[in-house]
């Protein structure tokens, strides 16, 4: 079931998380490469984000990768924290200056 919550989360698919979810899928299980749905689901889908996080998703996890600011901004909402380094040792905003600010 891990591996199947993380598909429908990189694929921005929605209407499959939400029958995983409401199915008691855990949205903090690691997949088969040991990353959680949020960490993997597709950048740009706050819609993917605000459901994982309904289901009890932990935002604070650190990922070393980096999402789109919609995303970032759900996950914020929904008290992730942005003092936690990622995989590179970069920080949510080191991150956006990088990407935005150029």
């Amino acid at each position: 079931a891990a591996d199947e919550l993380a598909i429908a989360a990189a694929r921005g698919d929605p209407q499959r998380l939400r029958e995983l979810l409401d199915g008691a899928a855990d949205p903090n299980a690691s997949n088969s490469y040991g990353r959680t749905p949020i960490q993997v689901m597709m950048l740009g889908s706050p819609r993917v984000a605000e459901l994982l996080l309904r289901h009890g998703a932990d935002p604070s996890r650190p990922d070393p990768r980096t999402g789109c600011l919609p995303t970032l901004a759900a996950l914020h909402r929904a008290g992730a924290r942005l003092d936690l380094p990622g995989g590179r040792g970069r920080l949510p905003l080191d991150v956006a200056a990088r990407r935005y600010l150029r």
